[in-house]
Protein backbone atom coordinates (compact mmCIF):
# COMPACT_ATOMS: atom_id res chain seq x y z
CA UNK A 1 0.00 0.00 0.00
CA UNK A 2 1.15 3.56 -0.93
CA UNK A 3 0.16 6.96 0.20
CA UNK A 4 1.79 10.58 0.30
CA UNK A 5 2.59 12.94 3.56
CA UNK A 6 3.73 16.43 2.65
CA UNK A 7 5.14 14.71 -0.60
CA UNK A 8 6.66 11.72 1.23
CA UNK A 9 6.02 8.41 -0.72
CA UNK A 10 5.55 5.79 2.06
CA UNK A 11 5.24 2.12 1.79
CA UNK A 12 3.26 0.43 4.38
CA UNK A 13 3.74 -3.16 5.61
CA UNK A 14 6.92 -4.08 3.72
CA UNK A 15 7.77 -7.31 4.54
CA UNK A 16 11.58 -7.77 5.05
CA UNK A 17 13.10 -11.10 3.37
CA UNK A 18 16.97 -11.25 3.64
CA UNK A 19 19.91 -8.83 3.75
CA UNK A 20 21.11 -7.14 1.20
CA UNK A 21 25.23 -5.56 0.67
CA UNK A 22 26.41 -3.11 2.66
CA UNK A 23 24.36 -4.39 5.70
CA UNK A 24 21.32 -2.72 4.32
CA UNK A 25 17.85 -5.07 3.90
CA UNK A 26 15.73 -5.64 1.08
CA UNK A 27 12.11 -6.25 0.43
CA UNK A 28 9.68 -6.61 -2.77
CA UNK A 29 7.28 -3.70 -4.21
CA UNK A 30 5.33 -4.05 -7.10
CA UNK A 31 8.34 -6.89 -7.85
CA UNK A 32 10.99 -4.53 -7.86
CA UNK A 33 13.46 -5.03 -4.94
CA UNK A 34 13.14 -2.56 -2.30
CA UNK A 35 16.93 -1.85 -0.24
CA UNK A 36 16.53 -0.28 3.34
CA UNK A 37 18.19 1.34 5.75
CA UNK A 38 17.66 1.73 9.49
CA UNK A 39 16.56 -1.06 11.98
CA UNK A 40 15.49 -3.84 10.11
CA UNK A 41 15.90 -7.50 10.26
CA UNK A 42 14.56 -10.27 7.98
CA UNK A 43 11.01 -10.95 9.18
CA UNK A 44 10.35 -7.70 10.13
CA UNK A 45 7.06 -5.31 8.97
CA UNK A 46 7.56 -2.67 8.47
CA UNK A 47 6.99 0.83 6.91
CA UNK A 48 8.83 2.82 5.18
CA UNK A 49 9.87 6.10 3.65
CA UNK A 50 10.88 6.02 -0.34
CA UNK A 51 14.42 8.13 -0.32
CA UNK A 52 14.84 7.10 -3.82
CA UNK A 53 13.19 5.41 -7.64
CA UNK A 54 15.95 3.78 -10.03
CA UNK A 55 14.29 3.69 -13.61
CA UNK A 56 11.68 0.89 -12.09
CA UNK A 57 14.74 -1.23 -11.27
CA UNK A 58 14.97 -1.02 -7.09
CA UNK A 59 13.94 1.55 -5.09
CA UNK A 60 15.84 2.74 -1.95
CA UNK A 61 14.06 3.38 1.60
CA UNK A 62 14.72 3.64 5.31
CA UNK A 63 12.55 2.64 7.77
CA UNK A 64 10.20 5.09 9.95
CA UNK A 65 7.84 2.34 11.65
CA UNK A 66 7.84 -1.16 12.69
CA UNK A 67 4.81 -2.99 12.44
CA UNK A 68 6.02 -6.25 13.91
CA UNK A 69 9.59 -7.76 14.74
CA UNK A 70 11.92 -10.87 13.36
CA UNK A 71 12.58 -13.93 15.40
CA UNK A 72 15.81 -13.32 14.46
CA UNK A 73 16.20 -10.01 16.75
CA UNK A 74 18.34 -9.71 19.81
CA UNK A 75 18.58 -6.51 22.14
CA UNK A 76 20.83 -4.13 21.54
CA UNK A 77 23.06 -4.08 24.44
CA UNK A 78 24.88 -0.03 23.50
CA UNK A 79 22.85 2.60 24.35
CA UNK A 80 23.89 4.51 21.06
CA UNK A 81 22.95 1.52 19.02
CA UNK A 82 20.97 3.44 15.76
CA UNK A 83 22.53 6.30 16.25
CA UNK A 84 26.35 5.43 15.98
CA UNK A 85 26.99 4.19 12.67
CA UNK A 86 29.18 1.51 14.49
CA UNK A 87 27.93 -2.11 15.28
CA UNK A 88 24.80 -1.52 12.82
CA UNK A 89 23.90 -5.72 13.29
CA UNK A 90 23.50 -5.50 17.26
CA UNK A 91 19.63 -6.50 16.90
CA UNK A 92 20.66 -9.53 15.85
CA UNK A 93 21.09 -12.83 17.21
CA UNK A 94 25.06 -13.76 16.56
CA UNK A 95 24.12 -17.11 15.43
CA UNK A 96 22.27 -15.69 12.35
CA UNK A 97 25.07 -12.35 11.94
CA UNK A 98 27.09 -15.43 10.78
CA UNK A 99 24.12 -16.91 9.07
CA UNK A 100 23.68 -14.25 6.99
CA UNK A 101 27.85 -13.44 6.47
CA UNK A 102 28.25 -17.35 5.12
CA UNK A 103 24.72 -16.67 2.57
CA UNK A 104 26.85 -13.61 1.53
CA UNK A 105 29.85 -15.21 0.58
CA UNK A 106 28.34 -18.09 -1.03
CA UNK A 107 26.05 -15.67 -2.95
CA UNK A 108 29.11 -13.77 -4.34
CA UNK A 109 31.11 -16.42 -5.23
CA UNK A 110 28.53 -18.18 -7.23
CA UNK A 111 26.66 -15.43 -8.66
CA UNK A 112 30.00 -12.59 -9.60
CA UNK A 113 32.64 -15.58 -9.91
CA UNK A 114 30.60 -18.40 -11.67
CA UNK A 115 33.26 -21.15 -11.59
CA UNK A 116 32.90 -24.52 -9.64
CA UNK A 117 32.67 -24.15 -5.76
CA UNK A 118 33.75 -26.42 -3.59
CA UNK A 119 31.07 -27.02 -0.41
CA UNK A 120 32.01 -23.51 1.68
CA UNK A 121 33.30 -24.58 4.99
CA UNK A 122 31.04 -23.29 7.93
CA UNK A 123 32.27 -19.44 8.69
CA UNK A 124 34.78 -19.37 12.08
CA UNK A 125 32.57 -17.22 14.61
CA UNK A 126 34.67 -14.84 16.62
CA UNK A 127 35.46 -15.67 19.96
CA UNK A 128 34.76 -12.50 21.45
CA UNK A 129 31.76 -10.61 20.22
CA UNK A 130 32.39 -7.17 22.29
CA UNK A 131 35.91 -5.44 23.28
CA UNK A 132 37.42 -7.29 20.48
CA UNK A 133 38.82 -4.34 18.63
CA UNK A 134 43.03 -3.15 19.56
CA UNK A 135 42.52 0.36 17.54
CA UNK A 136 39.39 3.23 17.82
CA UNK A 137 39.99 6.74 16.95
CA UNK A 138 37.32 9.52 18.48
CA UNK A 139 36.79 13.49 17.63
CA UNK A 140 37.28 16.22 19.14
CA UNK A 141 34.00 18.42 17.92
CA UNK A 142 32.26 21.91 19.09
CA UNK A 143 29.57 20.49 17.26
CA UNK A 144 27.59 17.50 19.64
CA UNK A 145 25.04 15.72 18.05
CA UNK A 146 21.84 15.88 20.55
CA UNK A 147 19.66 12.50 20.70
CA UNK A 148 15.47 13.41 20.62
CA UNK A 149 15.96 12.77 24.53
CA UNK A 150 18.64 14.60 25.36
CA UNK A 151 17.20 17.60 23.44
CA UNK A 152 13.11 16.93 24.75
CA UNK A 153 15.09 16.84 28.40
CA UNK A 154 15.04 20.25 29.17
CA UNK A 155 18.59 20.77 30.74
CA UNK A 156 21.50 22.55 29.16
CA UNK A 157 23.61 20.76 27.29
CA UNK A 158 27.30 20.76 26.87
CA UNK A 159 27.70 21.59 23.37
CA UNK A 160 31.51 19.71 23.23
CA UNK A 161 32.27 16.19 22.27
CA UNK A 162 34.47 13.14 22.24
CA UNK A 163 33.39 10.89 20.01
CA UNK A 164 32.23 9.45 16.53
CA UNK A 165 31.03 10.88 13.42
CA UNK A 166 27.69 10.20 12.71
CA UNK A 167 26.49 8.50 10.18
CA UNK A 168 26.60 10.95 6.89
CA UNK A 169 27.66 14.24 9.18
CA UNK A 170 30.67 15.03 8.85
CA UNK A 171 30.53 18.04 10.93
CA UNK A 172 28.34 16.53 13.89
CA UNK A 173 30.06 14.40 16.67
CA UNK A 174 27.93 11.63 18.77
CA UNK A 175 29.64 12.05 22.54
CA UNK A 176 30.37 8.50 23.77
CA UNK A 177 30.17 7.10 27.33
CA UNK A 178 30.81 3.76 27.00
CA UNK A 179 32.11 2.14 24.30
CA UNK A 180 31.86 -1.74 23.97
CA UNK A 181 34.22 -2.17 21.07
CA UNK A 182 37.74 -1.69 22.86
CA UNK A 183 38.73 -3.44 26.11
CA UNK A 184 40.00 -1.29 29.48
CA UNK A 185 41.59 1.37 29.99
CA UNK A 186 40.08 2.78 26.61
CA UNK A 187 36.71 4.16 28.04
CA UNK A 188 38.39 5.33 30.97
CA UNK A 189 41.08 7.35 29.27
CA UNK A 190 38.60 9.06 26.58
CA UNK A 191 36.68 9.71 29.37
CA UNK A 192 38.82 11.03 31.36
CA UNK A 193 40.63 12.98 28.87
CA UNK A 194 37.42 15.02 27.34
CA UNK A 195 36.62 15.65 31.41
CA UNK A 196 39.72 17.44 31.86
CA UNK A 197 40.01 19.51 28.52
CA UNK A 198 36.19 20.50 29.44
CA UNK A 199 37.78 21.78 32.62
CA UNK A 200 40.87 23.76 31.53
CA UNK A 201 38.62 25.36 28.72
CA UNK A 202 40.16 23.95 25.57
CA UNK A 203 38.38 24.35 22.12
CA UNK A 204 37.19 21.55 20.58
CA UNK A 205 37.92 21.30 17.06
CA UNK A 206 34.89 22.78 14.67
CA UNK A 207 34.86 20.70 11.62
CA UNK A 208 32.59 23.28 9.51
CA UNK A 209 35.47 26.07 9.66
CA UNK A 210 38.57 24.31 10.59
CA UNK A 211 39.66 25.74 13.86
CA UNK A 212 40.00 24.41 17.28
CA UNK A 213 42.84 23.10 19.82
CA UNK A 214 42.10 19.53 20.07
CA UNK A 215 41.26 17.31 17.18
CA UNK A 216 41.87 13.37 17.26
CA UNK A 217 42.10 10.59 19.73
CA UNK A 218 43.68 6.99 18.52
CA UNK A 219 43.81 4.54 21.14
CA UNK A 220 45.62 1.35 20.58
CA UNK A 221 45.40 -1.77 22.79
CA UNK A 222 47.74 -5.11 22.59
CA UNK A 223 47.32 -8.62 23.63
CA UNK A 224 50.66 -7.82 25.38
CA UNK A 225 48.95 -5.30 27.95
CA UNK A 226 50.57 -2.03 25.59
CA UNK A 227 48.51 0.90 25.35
CA UNK A 228 49.38 3.32 22.54
CA UNK A 229 47.23 6.86 23.10
CA UNK A 230 48.20 9.30 20.42
CA UNK A 231 46.32 12.83 20.45
CA UNK A 232 46.22 15.16 17.66
CA UNK A 233 46.19 19.04 18.03
CA UNK A 234 45.24 21.36 15.28
CA UNK A 235 47.37 24.27 17.10
CA UNK A 236 50.74 24.30 17.75
CA UNK A 237 50.74 25.99 21.25
CA UNK A 238 53.17 23.71 22.64
CA UNK A 239 52.56 24.86 26.58
CA UNK A 240 48.91 23.57 25.97
CA UNK A 241 49.74 20.63 24.49
CA UNK A 242 52.70 19.64 27.55
CA UNK A 243 49.58 20.07 29.83
CA UNK A 244 47.03 17.95 28.00
CA UNK A 245 50.08 15.44 27.55
CA UNK A 246 51.56 15.45 31.19
CA UNK A 247 47.68 14.91 32.23
CA UNK A 248 47.72 11.84 30.59
CA UNK A 249 50.85 10.69 31.73
CA UNK A 250 50.38 10.88 34.96
CA UNK A 251 46.89 9.86 35.19
CA UNK A 252 47.81 6.74 33.02
CA UNK A 253 50.95 4.89 34.39
CA UNK A 254 49.59 2.01 32.31
CA UNK A 255 50.20 3.99 28.86
CA UNK A 256 53.24 2.67 27.41
CA UNK A 257 53.49 4.74 23.86
CA UNK A 258 51.97 8.38 24.36
CA UNK A 259 52.58 10.82 21.32
CA UNK A 260 50.99 13.72 20.13
CA UNK A 261 50.66 14.82 16.15
CA UNK A 262 50.41 18.68 15.29
CA UNK A 263 47.80 18.49 12.36
CA UNK A 264 47.14 22.18 10.65
CA UNK A 265 45.32 20.65 7.56
CA UNK A 266 41.90 20.48 6.19
CA UNK A 267 41.38 17.06 7.31
CA UNK A 268 42.42 14.75 9.89
CA UNK A 269 44.37 12.31 7.82
CA UNK A 270 47.90 11.85 9.57
CA UNK A 271 49.90 9.52 7.63
CA UNK A 272 51.31 12.10 6.18
CA UNK A 273 51.93 13.57 9.75
CA UNK A 274 55.23 13.11 12.26
CA UNK A 275 54.20 11.76 15.58
CA UNK A 276 55.89 12.56 18.32
CA UNK A 277 57.03 10.59 20.82
CA UNK A 278 56.12 12.03 24.73
CA UNK A 279 56.50 9.34 26.60
CA UNK A 280 57.85 5.53 26.77
CA UNK A 281 58.46 3.67 23.26
CA UNK A 282 57.64 4.84 20.04
CA UNK A 283 55.68 1.30 19.15
CA UNK A 284 53.64 -1.20 20.96
CA UNK A 285 53.80 -5.54 20.32
CA UNK A 286 51.37 -7.57 19.60
CA UNK A 287 51.66 -11.71 20.26
CA UNK A 288 50.95 -14.05 17.99
CA UNK A 289 52.30 -17.46 19.09
CA UNK A 290 56.06 -16.88 19.87
CA UNK A 291 55.86 -13.87 17.06
CA UNK A 292 56.19 -9.98 18.33
CA UNK A 293 54.73 -7.58 16.04
CA UNK A 294 55.73 -3.87 16.35
CA UNK A 295 53.05 -1.57 15.66
CA UNK A 296 53.91 1.86 15.35
CA UNK A 297 51.28 5.11 15.24
CA UNK A 298 50.62 4.52 11.94
CA UNK A 299 51.04 0.36 11.13
CA UNK A 300 48.86 -1.41 9.81
CA UNK A 301 47.25 -4.17 12.03
CA UNK A 302 44.09 -6.34 11.86
CA UNK A 303 42.22 -4.73 14.26
CA UNK A 304 40.66 -8.05 16.13
CA UNK A 305 44.07 -9.56 17.17
CA UNK A 306 42.39 -12.88 18.22
CA UNK A 307 40.74 -13.37 15.18
CA UNK A 308 43.39 -12.31 13.50
CA UNK A 309 45.55 -15.00 14.81
CA UNK A 310 42.61 -17.67 13.52
CA UNK A 311 42.23 -16.10 10.21
CA UNK A 312 46.28 -16.20 9.50
CA UNK A 313 45.89 -20.19 11.07
CA UNK A 314 43.45 -20.71 8.05
CA UNK A 315 45.27 -19.41 5.40
CA UNK A 316 48.59 -20.99 6.86
CA UNK A 317 46.94 -24.72 7.02
CA UNK A 318 45.60 -23.80 3.85
CA UNK A 319 48.82 -23.01 2.42
CA UNK A 320 49.97 -26.33 3.20
CA UNK A 321 53.80 -25.41 3.62
CA UNK A 322 56.56 -28.13 3.70
CA UNK A 323 59.22 -26.18 4.05
CA UNK A 324 60.49 -26.64 0.63
CA UNK A 325 58.12 -23.43 -0.75
CA UNK A 326 59.46 -20.52 -2.55
CA UNK A 327 56.47 -18.24 -1.03
CA UNK A 328 55.39 -14.45 -2.31
CA UNK A 329 53.26 -12.42 0.41
CA UNK A 330 51.03 -10.15 -2.18
CA UNK A 331 49.94 -6.92 0.05
CA UNK A 332 51.95 -7.93 2.86
CA UNK A 333 51.34 -4.19 4.30
CA UNK A 334 53.19 -4.96 7.66
CA UNK A 335 54.37 -8.37 6.70
CA UNK A 336 52.03 -9.82 9.45
CA UNK A 337 51.11 -13.30 7.57
CA UNK A 338 54.93 -13.56 5.71
CA UNK A 339 56.47 -13.59 9.08
CA UNK A 340 53.48 -15.62 10.51
CA UNK A 341 54.41 -18.11 7.73
CA UNK A 342 57.97 -17.82 7.25
CA UNK A 343 58.98 -20.97 9.50
CA UNK A 344 57.29 -23.21 7.14
CA UNK A 345 58.99 -21.60 3.94
CA UNK A 346 62.01 -21.96 2.19
CA UNK A 347 61.70 -18.52 1.26
CA UNK A 348 59.05 -15.69 1.62
CA UNK A 349 58.95 -12.14 -0.42
CA UNK A 350 56.15 -9.92 0.22
CA UNK A 351 55.53 -7.06 -1.81
CA UNK A 352 53.43 -3.78 -0.67
CA UNK A 353 52.44 -0.60 -1.94
CA UNK A 354 53.71 1.48 1.25
CA UNK A 355 57.02 1.85 1.59
CA UNK A 356 56.50 2.30 5.30
CA UNK A 357 54.77 -0.58 6.39
CA UNK A 358 57.85 -2.82 4.49
CA UNK A 359 60.46 -0.91 7.09
CA UNK A 360 57.72 -2.48 9.58
CA UNK A 361 57.77 -5.85 8.12
CA UNK A 362 61.74 -5.83 7.75
CA UNK A 363 61.86 -5.19 11.61
CA UNK A 364 59.53 -7.55 12.58
CA UNK A 365 61.38 -10.20 10.68
CA UNK A 366 64.47 -9.03 12.48
CA UNK A 367 62.80 -8.92 16.26
CA UNK A 368 62.16 -12.60 15.84
CA UNK A 369 65.43 -13.75 14.34
CA UNK A 370 63.70 -14.41 10.91
CA UNK A 371 66.11 -14.59 8.39
CA UNK A 372 64.52 -16.55 4.76
CA UNK A 373 62.30 -13.12 4.43
CA UNK A 374 62.59 -10.23 1.65
CA UNK A 375 60.30 -7.34 1.46
CA UNK A 376 59.46 -4.71 -1.58
CA UNK A 377 57.77 -1.72 -2.16
CA UNK A 378 55.98 -0.56 -4.98
CA UNK A 379 53.26 -0.71 -7.36
CA UNK A 380 52.14 -4.47 -7.39
CA UNK A 381 51.66 -4.21 -11.29
CA UNK A 382 55.02 -2.55 -11.35
CA UNK A 383 57.11 -4.84 -9.42
CA UNK A 384 55.68 -8.34 -10.48
CA UNK A 385 57.54 -8.72 -13.39
CA UNK A 386 59.73 -11.15 -14.88
CA UNK A 387 63.01 -10.07 -13.64
CA UNK A 388 61.58 -9.66 -10.15
CA UNK A 389 60.73 -13.83 -10.68
CA UNK A 390 64.43 -14.45 -11.40
CA UNK A 391 66.04 -11.85 -8.90
CA UNK A 392 63.40 -13.81 -6.20
CA UNK A 393 62.58 -17.53 -7.41
CA UNK A 394 59.41 -18.91 -8.68
CA UNK A 395 56.46 -19.28 -6.28
CA UNK A 396 55.46 -22.57 -5.37
CA UNK A 397 52.47 -20.77 -3.33
CA UNK A 398 51.07 -17.37 -3.39
CA UNK A 399 49.27 -15.62 -0.70
CA UNK A 400 47.53 -12.61 -1.26
CA UNK A 401 46.06 -10.45 0.73
CA UNK A 402 44.53 -7.23 -1.27
CA UNK A 403 42.78 -4.16 -0.19
CA UNK A 404 38.32 -4.32 -0.20
CA UNK A 405 38.95 -3.31 -3.77
CA UNK A 406 40.80 -6.70 -4.92
CA UNK A 407 43.68 -7.02 -7.34
CA UNK A 408 44.18 -5.16 -10.25
CA UNK A 409 43.51 -7.23 -13.60
CA UNK A 410 47.16 -6.64 -14.26
CA UNK A 411 48.11 -8.70 -11.17
CA UNK A 412 45.40 -11.66 -11.72
CA UNK A 413 47.27 -11.30 -15.63
CA UNK A 414 50.58 -11.60 -14.26
CA UNK A 415 50.05 -14.38 -11.66
CA UNK A 416 48.27 -16.51 -14.65
CA UNK A 417 51.90 -15.89 -16.60
CA UNK A 418 53.74 -16.70 -13.19
CA UNK A 419 51.65 -19.93 -12.82
CA UNK A 420 52.33 -20.91 -8.84
CA UNK A 421 51.17 -24.69 -7.76
CA UNK A 422 48.44 -23.01 -5.25
CA UNK A 423 47.22 -19.35 -4.77
CA UNK A 424 45.46 -18.21 -1.07
CA UNK A 425 43.37 -15.39 -1.24
CA UNK A 426 42.33 -13.95 2.04
CA UNK A 427 39.66 -11.05 1.11
CA UNK A 428 38.16 -8.54 3.24
CA UNK A 429 35.52 -8.16 0.35
CA UNK A 430 33.98 -11.29 -0.80
CA UNK A 431 32.22 -9.20 -4.30
CA UNK A 432 35.69 -8.26 -5.75
CA UNK A 433 37.25 -11.53 -4.53
CA UNK A 434 34.73 -13.20 -6.77
CA UNK A 435 35.14 -11.14 -9.67
CA UNK A 436 39.11 -12.17 -9.73
CA UNK A 437 38.43 -15.43 -9.06
CA UNK A 438 36.34 -15.32 -12.38
CA UNK A 439 39.76 -14.29 -14.02
CA UNK A 440 41.91 -17.20 -12.41
CA UNK A 441 39.53 -19.33 -13.17
CA UNK A 442 41.56 -19.86 -16.67
CA UNK A 443 44.47 -21.75 -14.88
CA UNK A 444 43.07 -22.06 -11.56
CA UNK A 445 40.30 -24.00 -9.81
CA UNK A 446 38.51 -23.30 -6.06
CA UNK A 447 39.24 -26.52 -3.84
CA UNK A 448 38.54 -24.59 -0.54
CA UNK A 449 36.74 -21.89 0.66
CA UNK A 450 36.26 -21.13 4.61
CA UNK A 451 34.59 -17.62 5.55
CA UNK A 452 36.11 -15.85 8.77
CA UNK A 453 34.22 -13.33 11.13
CA UNK A 454 36.73 -10.46 12.06
CA UNK A 455 33.84 -8.01 13.15
CA UNK A 456 31.15 -9.45 15.35
CA UNK A 457 27.68 -7.08 14.98
CA UNK A 458 28.61 -5.49 11.53
CA UNK A 459 27.95 -7.03 7.52
CA UNK A 460 32.05 -7.48 6.90
CA UNK A 461 33.18 -10.93 6.79
CA UNK A 462 36.56 -12.25 5.61
CA UNK A 463 37.10 -14.99 2.99
CA UNK A 464 39.82 -17.71 2.62
CA UNK A 465 39.71 -19.29 -0.87
CA UNK A 466 42.35 -21.77 -2.02
CA UNK A 467 43.03 -22.03 -5.94
CA UNK A 468 44.82 -25.08 -7.15
CA UNK A 469 46.77 -24.77 -10.74
CA UNK A 470 44.60 -26.98 -13.13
Amino acid sequence: MKNYKKNRQVVSNLLIEDFAAEGKCIGRLDGAVVFVEGNAAPGDVVDVEILAFKKKKFYEARVIKTLSFSDKRAEPFCDYFGTCGGCKWQHIGYDEQLHFKWKQVNDHLERIAKVKLPIIEPILPSKGTTYYRNKLEYTFSNLRWFTLDEINSGTELERNALGFHIPKRFDRILDIDKCYLQPDPSNEIRNRLRDFCLQEGYRFYDQKHNVGFLRNLILRTANTGDVMVIVQFAEPNQEDIDTVMAFLAETFPQITSLQYIINTKGNDSYYDQTAILYAGKPYIEERMEDLIFRVGPKSFYQTNSDQAYELYKVARDFAQLTGNEHVYDLYTGTGTIANFVARQAKAVVGVEYVADAIEDAKVNSEINGIQNTRFYAGDMKNVLNEEFVLQNGHPDVVITDPPRAGMDEPVVRTLLTMEPTKIVYVSCNSATQARDLAWLDEKYEVTKVRPVDMFPHTHHVENVVVLQKK
